[in-house]
C-alpha cells in the first residue's frame, strides 16, 4: 500500500454545522487525494457529526477513514486514536470546527521536504474573532527557535509534524487533561525536533470561534487550566535548555494563561473553588520558577502572581476589585540617591508593610537623571550662589569613571545601595 505524504487527524464532537466546511476544505486540497488521508474520530457526537462523516467517507472512498467511539470527555483520547492510525510521512491535526486553504497541504509538504523540517508551522488566521497570536508569522523561515522568535506563543498542535519524530519519542496527548492537552505534546515535539520551520506566505489554517463559544478551550474550568499549565511546565522543566529557551516558555504561560485565572472572573467563584484556584496558581509560581521571569511580565500580572504565591488571597481579591472599579492605578515616581528616577504602579498594596511586596514588582520603568548638584541659596540675596564643591570621594569617582559607566552601574540594586550610603556619608561629613 502506498504511504501518503500527509495524514490529517480530526477529533470530532458536536461541531455541527462547522464540520461541513472543515470536510469540504479537505476535499478541495490541491495536493491530491492520492497523496493524503483523513482520519476522523467521532467521539460520541449527538448532533449528526457521525452521520456526516460516514456520508463523506462513502462519497470519497479512500480519502476518509472514520472511527466511532463512546464519548471520552475531551479531545485528547480521539486525537490519540487518530494519531495511532496515521500512515502519512507527516501528520496535521485539524480542529473539527476549523478549515484549510485549498493549497495548504501541498505547500506545507513541499516546504517541509525542502527544509527537512520535523515541525512546520503554517500561517494561521482567526475567524469570527478567534484570537490567534501572529508574532511567529512575521516572515517565512526555514528554522526558528524559542529564543529568536515567538515560538513560545505558538504551542497549539495546529502544525505539520514529521510522523517519525512522534513515533520515535512516543509522543501523545495526556488524556487526563481536559484543556491544553495539545500544548505538552507540541512543546515536547518542538524541543526534540531537529528543525522547526514557519510558512507565512499563505493563509493555510483558519481557526473558527464558534458563535456559541463551544470551543473546548472556551468552556474549560479554572482548575482544568491550572492542571494544563502544570503539564506544559513539567515538559519545559524536563526538556528545555536552562536560560533563554526555558525562560521564553515560562514567560509565555506566566504572562498569559496563568494571569487570566486571576482576573475579575475569580471573584464570581464560590469561596472554596476560588481558594483552590489561588492555591494552584501559587504552587505553579513556586514550583516552576515564575519569579525568575517576573522582569518579563507586566506589572499587574506579576503583582497578582506574587500575592497568590505568598498566600495573600484577601489582598489579591481586593486588588482585582480595585482594578475592576478604577482601572489602572496611578503612577508615582521618585529619584533615588543613585540618581535614577523610578516610576511605580501605586496599587493599594504598594509599600504596605503588612503585605511586604518588593518595590521591584511595581516598577514600571526607570531612567537616569542628568547629574547636577543642587545649588545652595544665599538667603540674604535670595539667589543661587552656585553648586557646592564636590567631596574628595566624588571628585575621585567622577574623574576616574566615565559618566556612561556610572549610569550603567546604577541599574544594579547592590550598587544603588552602596551609592546611597556613600552619598549620605558625604553629606554628613563622614559622621554617622
Amino acid at each position: 500500500m502506498t504511504v501518503p505524504d500527509v495524514t490529517v487527524v480530526i477529533a470530532v464532537y458536536n461541531t455541527m454545522p462547522y464540520l461541513t466546511a472543515c470536510l469540504d476544505s479537505l476535499v478541495r486540497q490541491t495536493v491530491g487525494h492520492a497523496r493524503m488521508e483523513v482520519v476522523a474520530v467521532d467521539d460520541g457526537s449527538t448532533d449528526g457529526c457521525g452521520e456526516l462523516l460516514d456520508t463523506y467517507a462513502a462519497r470519497h472512498p479512500g480519502l476518509f477513514q472514520v472511527v466511532h467511539q463512546a464519548n471520552s470527555g475531551g479531545p485528547a483520547a480521539p486525537t490519540n486514536r487518530g494519531l495511532a492510525l496515521a500512515r502519512g510521512r507527516y501528520v496535521l491535526f485539524l480542529g473539527a470546527d476549523d478549515w484549510l486553504g485549498d493549497e495548504a497541504l501541498a505547500r506545507m509538504v513541499a516546504s517541509a521536504d525542502e527544509w527537512r523540517s520535523d515541525v512546520l508551522i503554517p500561517k494561521q488566521v482567526g475567524v469570527n474573532g478567534r484570537l490567534v497570536p501572529q508574532g511567529i508569522f512575521d516572515a517565512t523561515a526555514a528554522s526558528v527557535g524559542f529564543e529568536d522568535s515567538a515560538l513560545a506563543w505558538a504551542l497549539a498542535d495546529t502544525k505539520l509534524f514529521r510522523l517519525d519524530l512522534i513515533r520515535r519519542h512516543n509522543l501523545a496527548r495526556k488524556e487526563e487533561l481536559k484543556v491544553y492537552s495539545d500544548q505538552p505534546f507540541t512543546l515536547a515535539a518542538c524541543l526534540r525536533a531537529r528543525r522547526i520551520s514557519v510558512l507565512a506566505d499563505y493563509d493555510h489554517y483558519f481557526l473558527v470561534l464558534r458563535e456559541d463559544r463551544g470551543n473546548v478551550t472556551q468552556r474549560a474550568g479554572a482548575l482544568d487550566r491550572v492542571r494544563g499549565v502544570a503539564a506544559v511546565q513539567w515538559v519545559a522543566a524536563e526538556l528545555a535548555a536552562p536560560g533563554g529557551q526555558l525562560d521564553a516558555i515560562r514567560a509565555r504561560h506566566f504572562g498569559w494563561e496563568v494571569p487570566q485565572l486571576l482576573q475579575e472572573g475569580l471573584l464570581a467563584l464560590d469561596a472554596g473553588l476560588r481558594d483552590q484556584v489561588c492555591d494552584g496558581v501559587g504552587e505553579l509560581v513556586r514550583q516552576f520558577g515564575a519569579r525568575e521571569v517576573y522582569h518579563r511580565l507586566a506589572v499587574p500580572d506579576r503583582v497578582r502572581l506574587e500575592l497568590a504565591a505568598t498566600g495573600r488571597y484577601r489582598e489579591l481579591r481586593e486588588l482585582i476589585a480595585y482594578e475592576a472599579e478604577h482601572g489602572a492605578p496611578p503612577e508615582v515616581s521618585e529619584t533615588g540617591a543613585d540618581g535614577v528616577r523610578r516610576r511605580y504602579a501605586a496599587y493599594p498594596v504598594f509599600r504596605d508593610g503588612a503585605v511586604g511586596l518588593a518595590d521591584e514588582l511595581f516598577l514600571l520603568g526607570e531612567e537616569p537623571v542628568e547629574e547636577r548638584a543642587e545649588a545652595p541659596v544665599d538667603l540674604e540675596a535670595g539667589r543661587e550662589t552656585g553648586p557646592p564643591p564636590p567631596t574628595l570621594v566624588q571628585q575621585l569617582w567622577r574623574g576616574a569613571v566615565p559618566a556612561q559607566v556610572r549610569r550603567r552601574l546604577r541599574s544594579y540594586p547592590a550598587w544603588r545601595r552602596l551609592a546611597a550610603a556613600v552619598a549620605a556619608d558625604g553629606r554628613n561629613g563622614g559622621r554617622r
